[in-house]
């Protein structure tokens, strides 16, 4: 049960239900209402703050053993304003309501502010866009960030916009049922009959041309702005990629789509540059390479050796809305600057 006061805070209250698991956070986890919307790290500072009573009771020990049939009260306070700055920054919008935002965002534009980056960014459009129809996210009036893209990738986003949307699109990401395509721009031509990449670890191909490159990814050894592939340490990684045309004559690069199983940060990135097909323009991953002006003319070779930022878009976003339960998709089509660039190396599309 929830009761709200109109310029106060919010107080759910529930029963633990039978064979409650022995800590407090789980079984708060486990039974609290769904529509509180509450997620585990919500409830664990919520627990800390001492907002949590149990039998008429404050419990402040997130380890605390709970019992069946225990009575429980968590007082949700008013979002606070945040202290990240609004600002107004024009936003491509391809969907809105009160739960949550879909973003085309534009390359050069970083999603969250950091200590480099401190405005400008994602968040502070949004803060100023959404005004008063944030309704809280942890606490704060925030946009509430579930997934990101690179600085210099363009896009697709979806944010939340209140506390109930963010806990169970982060579910959705977290159990990689979100669908996510990107198209990009690479080096080579990944191809089934290339033996070069078939003997590449990590590396295989399904029905269809469709390759698949498996590895584990973690931060890389010597510089902590990177990240490597491993087969001993890092996080489950899986990314496809399927060829939509070859580029060049003789075909020197390929436009590509690439859809993830999983989503680790930089993942199309490091995974195609470790089989060899790095992005055109990837400052991180992939070094520049000499482009045969008879394959792709002057203008091509000139376009590619000036592309300023990895050619990734992510065009195809699916998933099911948090409230309404329908499954909403999503298509951004290519920015510009990659238009312009396939147009120069002679791309049909």
């Amino acid at each position: 049960m929830m009761t709200e006061n109109q310029m106060g805070p919010t107080l759910i209250t529930f029963q633990i239900a039978a064979n409650p698991p022995p800590r407090l956070d789980k079984a708060l986890g486990r039974d609290v209402p769904d529509d509180a919307a509450l997620s585990r790290s919500r409830l664990a500072r919520l627990i800390a703050d001492g907002a949590v009573a149990i039998d008429g009771q404050v419990v402040t020990d997130p380890r605390f053993r709970i019992s069946e049939g225990a009575q429980v009260a968590v007082t949700v306070e008013e979002a606070v304003e945040s202290h990240i700055g609004a600002e107004d920054i024009t936003l491509e919008v391809v969907f809105e309501d009160e739960d949550l935002i879909v973003i085309n965002k534009p390359p050069g534009m970083v999603v969250h502010p950091a200590p480099g980056t401190p405005e400008g960014t994602l968040v502070n459009a949004l803060i100023h866009h959404c005004g008063d129809s944030l309704s809280g996210v942890g606490g704060l009036k925030r946009p509430g960030i579930v997934h990101r893209i690179d600085k210099d990738t363009s896009g697709l986003l979806v944010v939340a916009k209140s506390d109930r949307a963010h806990h169970h699109l982060a579910d959705q990401f977290a159990d990689h049922t979100v669908e996510r395509r990107y198209i990009a721009i690479c080096y080579g031509v990944p191809e089934a009959n290339d033996p070069r990449l078939r003997g590449i670890k990590g590396t295989s191909f399904e029905p269809g041309n469709i390759l698949k490159i498996q590895t584990q990814l973690g931060r890389h050894r010597t510089d902590r702005q990177r990240q490597a592939v491993s087969f001993t340490v890092g996080r489950h990684a899986v990314t496809r990629a399927r060829i939509l045309e070859p580029l060049g004559t003789p075909p020197v690069a390929a436009l590509i789509e690439c859809w993830l199983e999983t989503g680790r940060t930089h993942q199309i990135r490091v995974h195609l540059a470790h089989c060899g097909h790095a992005l055109i323009g990837d400052p991180t991953y992939g070094s520049r390479r000499k482009m045969s002006p008879k394959a792709l003319g002057e203008a091509g070779v000139a376009a590619v050796a000036a592309f300023p930022r990895q050619a990734l878009h992510a065009a195809t976003l699916g998933f099911v809305h948090p409230v309404t339960e329908e499954f909403l998709e999503f298509e951004a089509p290519l920015p510009a600057d990659m238009q312009a660039l396939l147009a120069a190396m002679g791309a049909a599309v």
